[in-house]
Protein backbone atom coordinates (compact mmCIF):
# COMPACT_ATOMS: atom_id res chain seq x y z
CA UNK A 1 0.00 0.00 0.00
CA UNK A 2 1.20 3.48 -0.88
CA UNK A 3 0.00 6.94 0.12
CA UNK A 4 0.02 9.74 -2.44
CA UNK A 5 -0.40 13.39 -1.40
CA UNK A 6 -1.88 15.44 -4.24
CA UNK A 7 -1.76 19.20 -4.74
CA UNK A 8 -4.68 21.56 -5.34
CA UNK A 9 -6.95 19.89 -7.92
CA UNK A 10 -9.42 22.80 -8.26
CA UNK A 11 -11.82 21.05 -10.58
CA UNK A 12 -9.14 19.68 -12.92
CA UNK A 13 -10.68 16.22 -13.12
CA UNK A 14 -9.04 15.07 -16.36
CA UNK A 15 -5.57 15.98 -15.08
CA UNK A 16 -6.31 14.17 -11.81
CA UNK A 17 -7.16 10.98 -13.69
CA UNK A 18 -3.99 11.32 -15.76
CA UNK A 19 -1.96 11.76 -12.59
CA UNK A 20 -3.46 8.65 -11.00
CA UNK A 21 -2.57 6.70 -14.12
CA UNK A 22 1.07 7.80 -13.92
CA UNK A 23 1.56 6.02 -10.61
CA UNK A 24 -0.92 3.22 -11.20
CA UNK A 25 -3.34 4.05 -8.41
CA UNK A 26 -4.85 0.89 -6.90
CA UNK A 27 -8.18 1.78 -5.33
CA UNK A 28 -8.26 -1.23 -3.01
CA UNK A 29 -4.70 -0.80 -1.77
CA UNK A 30 -3.47 2.79 -2.04
CA UNK A 31 -4.53 5.97 -0.25
CA UNK A 32 -4.87 9.47 -1.65
CA UNK A 33 -4.33 12.59 0.43
CA UNK A 34 -5.73 15.82 -1.00
CA UNK A 35 -4.35 19.10 0.36
CA UNK A 36 -7.67 20.93 -0.12
CA UNK A 37 -9.24 23.06 -2.83
CA UNK A 38 -10.82 20.16 -4.66
CA UNK A 39 -13.08 22.62 -6.44
CA UNK A 40 -13.24 25.90 -8.38
CA UNK A 41 -11.36 27.64 -11.18
CA UNK A 42 -11.11 24.42 -13.20
CA UNK A 43 -13.88 22.99 -15.41
CA UNK A 44 -15.06 19.85 -13.59
CA UNK A 45 -15.58 20.47 -9.87
CA UNK A 46 -18.63 18.19 -9.83
CA UNK A 47 -16.71 15.22 -11.25
CA UNK A 48 -13.87 15.78 -8.79
CA UNK A 49 -16.20 15.83 -5.77
CA UNK A 50 -18.12 12.77 -6.88
CA UNK A 51 -14.93 10.85 -7.56
CA UNK A 52 -13.13 11.70 -4.31
CA UNK A 53 -16.25 11.04 -2.24
CA UNK A 54 -16.70 7.66 -3.99
CA UNK A 55 -13.27 6.57 -2.74
CA UNK A 56 -14.52 6.51 0.84
CA UNK A 57 -11.77 5.82 3.35
CA UNK A 58 -9.19 5.49 0.56
CA UNK A 59 -9.18 9.29 0.20
CA UNK A 60 -8.50 11.92 2.85
CA UNK A 61 -8.97 15.58 2.05
CA UNK A 62 -8.55 18.64 4.23
CA UNK A 63 -10.57 21.79 3.67
CA UNK A 64 -9.23 24.63 1.55
CA UNK A 65 -10.49 28.16 1.03
CA UNK A 66 -12.23 27.30 -2.25
CA UNK A 67 -13.98 24.35 -0.63
CA UNK A 68 -15.28 26.62 2.13
CA UNK A 69 -16.35 29.18 -0.47
CA UNK A 70 -18.47 26.53 -2.20
CA UNK A 71 -20.04 25.44 1.08
CA UNK A 72 -20.74 29.03 2.10
CA UNK A 73 -22.28 29.98 -1.25
CA UNK A 74 -24.42 26.85 -1.27
CA UNK A 75 -25.76 27.79 2.15
CA UNK A 76 -26.47 31.39 1.08
CA UNK A 77 -23.75 33.17 3.06
CA UNK A 78 -21.48 34.03 0.14
CA UNK A 79 -21.95 35.14 -3.44
CA UNK A 80 -20.27 34.24 -6.71
CA UNK A 81 -16.81 35.70 -7.31
CA UNK A 82 -14.93 36.42 -10.51
CA UNK A 83 -13.47 33.20 -11.88
CA UNK A 84 -15.79 30.83 -10.00
CA UNK A 85 -16.53 27.66 -11.91
CA UNK A 86 -18.52 25.43 -9.57
CA UNK A 87 -22.00 26.10 -10.93
CA UNK A 88 -21.96 22.44 -11.98
CA UNK A 89 -21.96 21.51 -8.30
CA UNK A 90 -24.59 24.07 -7.30
CA UNK A 91 -26.91 22.81 -10.03
CA UNK A 92 -26.40 19.08 -9.47
CA UNK A 93 -29.20 16.86 -8.11
CA UNK A 94 -26.81 15.47 -5.49
CA UNK A 95 -25.43 18.88 -4.46
CA UNK A 96 -26.72 18.60 -0.87
CA UNK A 97 -25.01 15.26 -0.30
CA UNK A 98 -21.78 16.50 -1.85
CA UNK A 99 -21.69 19.78 0.07
CA UNK A 100 -22.56 18.06 3.34
CA UNK A 101 -19.73 15.60 2.74
CA UNK A 102 -17.33 18.42 1.90
CA UNK A 103 -18.09 20.60 4.91
CA UNK A 104 -17.48 17.71 7.31
CA UNK A 105 -13.92 17.13 6.09
CA UNK A 106 -11.13 17.82 8.61
CA UNK A 107 -8.90 20.87 8.72
CA UNK A 108 -5.80 18.76 9.38
CA UNK A 109 -4.69 15.16 9.09
CA UNK A 110 -1.68 13.56 10.76
CA UNK A 111 -0.44 10.06 10.03
CA UNK A 112 2.77 8.18 9.35
CA UNK A 113 5.16 11.04 10.11
CA UNK A 114 3.28 13.57 7.97
CA UNK A 115 0.88 16.39 8.83
CA UNK A 116 -1.40 17.77 6.12
CA UNK A 117 -3.06 21.20 6.10
CA UNK A 118 -4.23 23.35 3.21
CA UNK A 119 -2.39 26.65 3.82
CA UNK A 120 -0.27 26.56 6.96
CA UNK A 121 0.20 26.57 10.71
CA UNK A 122 1.12 29.54 12.88
CA UNK A 123 4.53 29.54 14.60
CA UNK A 124 2.92 29.20 18.05
CA UNK A 125 1.13 25.98 17.16
CA UNK A 126 2.70 22.57 17.47
CA UNK A 127 1.33 19.88 15.19
CA UNK A 128 -0.64 18.46 18.12
CA UNK A 129 -2.04 21.91 18.95
CA UNK A 130 -3.02 22.42 15.32
CA UNK A 131 -4.91 19.14 15.28
CA UNK A 132 -6.90 20.15 18.37
CA UNK A 133 -7.69 23.60 16.95
CA UNK A 134 -8.69 22.08 13.64
CA UNK A 135 -11.11 19.80 15.45
CA UNK A 136 -12.79 22.86 16.96
CA UNK A 137 -13.59 24.11 13.45
CA UNK A 138 -14.58 20.68 12.24
CA UNK A 139 -17.01 20.35 15.14
CA UNK A 140 -18.56 23.72 14.26
CA UNK A 141 -18.92 22.77 10.59
CA UNK A 142 -20.32 19.33 11.37
CA UNK A 143 -22.70 20.36 14.15
CA UNK A 144 -26.39 21.16 14.07
CA UNK A 145 -25.68 24.90 14.09
CA UNK A 146 -23.09 24.89 11.30
CA UNK A 147 -24.96 27.67 9.50
CA UNK A 148 -24.31 30.01 12.43
CA UNK A 149 -20.61 29.37 12.00
CA UNK A 150 -20.70 29.95 8.24
CA UNK A 151 -22.49 33.24 8.83
CA UNK A 152 -19.58 34.39 11.00
CA UNK A 153 -16.67 32.65 9.29
CA UNK A 154 -15.47 35.31 6.87
CA UNK A 155 -13.29 38.28 7.72
CA UNK A 156 -9.61 39.04 8.21
CA UNK A 157 -9.87 40.18 11.80
CA UNK A 158 -8.53 39.23 14.23
CA UNK A 159 -5.35 38.68 12.21
CA UNK A 160 -3.26 37.36 15.10
CA UNK A 161 -3.55 34.34 17.36
CA UNK A 162 -4.11 34.59 21.09
CA UNK A 163 -5.06 31.90 23.57
CA UNK A 164 -7.57 34.41 24.93
CA UNK A 165 -9.60 34.34 21.73
CA UNK A 166 -13.03 32.76 22.01
CA UNK A 167 -16.18 32.27 19.99
CA UNK A 168 -16.33 33.25 16.34
CA UNK A 169 -13.07 35.24 16.54
CA UNK A 170 -11.17 32.16 17.70
CA UNK A 171 -12.62 29.92 14.99
CA UNK A 172 -12.09 32.58 12.31
CA UNK A 173 -8.37 32.87 13.10
CA UNK A 174 -7.98 29.09 12.94
CA UNK A 175 -9.75 28.94 9.57
CA UNK A 176 -7.73 31.83 8.17
CA UNK A 177 -4.40 30.34 9.23
CA UNK A 178 -5.19 26.88 7.93
CA UNK A 179 -6.85 27.88 4.65
CA UNK A 180 -5.61 31.39 3.68
CA UNK A 181 -2.23 32.17 5.24
CA UNK A 182 1.01 32.58 3.32
CA UNK A 183 2.95 35.14 5.35
CA UNK A 184 3.02 35.93 9.05
CA UNK A 185 5.26 37.33 11.77
CA UNK A 186 7.01 35.40 14.54
CA UNK A 187 4.22 36.56 16.84
CA UNK A 188 1.59 35.05 14.57
CA UNK A 189 0.21 38.18 12.89
CA UNK A 190 -0.97 37.23 9.39
CA UNK A 191 -0.96 39.13 6.09
CA UNK A 192 -3.79 38.23 3.68
CA UNK A 193 -3.04 40.66 0.84
CA UNK A 194 0.23 39.34 -0.59
CA UNK A 195 -0.24 36.38 -2.94
CA UNK A 196 3.16 36.17 -4.59
CA UNK A 197 6.35 34.53 -3.38
CA UNK A 198 7.88 37.73 -1.92
CA UNK A 199 7.07 38.52 1.68
CA UNK A 200 5.74 41.97 2.62
CA UNK A 201 7.93 44.06 4.89
CA UNK A 202 7.97 42.64 8.40
CA UNK A 203 6.55 39.27 7.36
CA UNK A 204 8.01 35.94 6.36
CA UNK A 205 6.70 32.73 4.81
CA UNK A 206 4.94 30.93 7.65
CA UNK A 207 7.00 27.74 7.35
CA UNK A 208 10.31 29.58 7.86
CA UNK A 209 9.18 30.63 11.35
CA UNK A 210 8.28 27.22 12.71
CA UNK A 211 10.39 25.16 15.05
CA UNK A 212 11.24 21.64 13.89
CA UNK A 213 8.28 19.30 14.18
CA UNK A 214 8.37 15.54 14.49
CA UNK A 215 6.16 15.33 11.43
CA UNK A 216 6.90 16.82 8.03
CA UNK A 217 4.17 19.15 6.73
CA UNK A 218 2.46 18.76 3.37
CA UNK A 219 0.35 21.66 2.12
CA UNK A 220 -0.97 23.46 -0.95
CA UNK A 221 -2.66 26.84 -1.53
CA UNK A 222 0.42 28.74 -2.72
CA UNK A 223 0.78 28.39 -6.48
CA UNK A 224 3.18 31.37 -6.66
CA UNK A 225 5.55 29.52 -4.33
CA UNK A 226 5.29 26.45 -6.52
CA UNK A 227 6.59 22.99 -5.82
CA UNK A 228 8.93 23.00 -2.81
CA UNK A 229 10.26 19.79 -1.30
CA UNK A 230 12.54 19.57 1.73
CA UNK A 231 12.99 17.07 4.54
CA UNK A 232 10.43 18.90 6.65
CA UNK A 233 8.15 20.33 3.98
CA UNK A 234 6.19 19.42 0.85
CA UNK A 235 4.46 22.34 -0.88
CA UNK A 236 2.41 20.72 -3.65
CA UNK A 237 0.41 23.51 -5.30
CA UNK A 238 2.25 23.57 -8.61
CA UNK A 239 -0.41 25.71 -10.30
CA UNK A 240 -2.40 23.19 -12.30
CA UNK A 241 -5.36 25.49 -12.84
CA UNK A 242 -3.01 28.28 -14.01
CA UNK A 243 -1.34 26.14 -16.65
CA UNK A 244 1.32 24.58 -14.44
CA UNK A 245 1.31 20.98 -13.26
CA UNK A 246 -0.65 18.71 -10.97
CA UNK A 247 1.73 17.08 -8.53
CA UNK A 248 1.66 14.04 -6.28
CA UNK A 249 4.20 12.89 -3.73
CA UNK A 250 4.41 9.28 -2.61
CA UNK A 251 4.92 9.79 1.09
CA UNK A 252 6.68 6.51 1.84
CA UNK A 253 9.71 7.28 -0.35
CA UNK A 254 9.10 10.89 -1.47
CA UNK A 255 8.86 9.98 -5.14
CA UNK A 256 7.34 12.83 -7.17
CA UNK A 257 4.79 12.40 -9.96
CA UNK A 258 3.54 15.24 -12.17
CA UNK A 259 1.34 15.84 -15.20
CA UNK A 260 1.08 19.05 -17.25
CA UNK A 261 -2.16 21.00 -17.08
CA UNK A 262 -4.06 22.86 -19.77
CA UNK A 263 -4.49 26.04 -17.73
CA UNK A 264 -8.00 27.31 -17.19
CA UNK A 265 -7.25 30.73 -15.71
CA UNK A 266 -5.06 33.52 -17.07
CA UNK A 267 -3.40 34.75 -13.89
CA UNK A 268 -2.58 33.39 -10.44
CA UNK A 269 -4.63 33.96 -7.32
CA UNK A 270 -6.09 32.23 -4.30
Amino acid sequence: MSTYAIGDVQGCFDELQQLLNTFGFQKKEDKLWFVGDLVNRGPKSLEVLRFVRSLGERAITVLGNHDLHLVSEHEGFDSARKGDTFDDVLGAPDRRELVDWLRTRPMMHVEGGWAMVHAGLLPQWSIAKGVLLGKEVQAALSGLHYRDFLKNMYGSKPDEWSERLAGWDRLRVIVNAMTRMRFCTQEGKMDFKAKGAKAPDGYRPWFTLRRSDKEAIVFGHWSALGLKLTQRLAALDSGCVWGGKLSALRLEDRTLFEVPCAGYQEAGGE
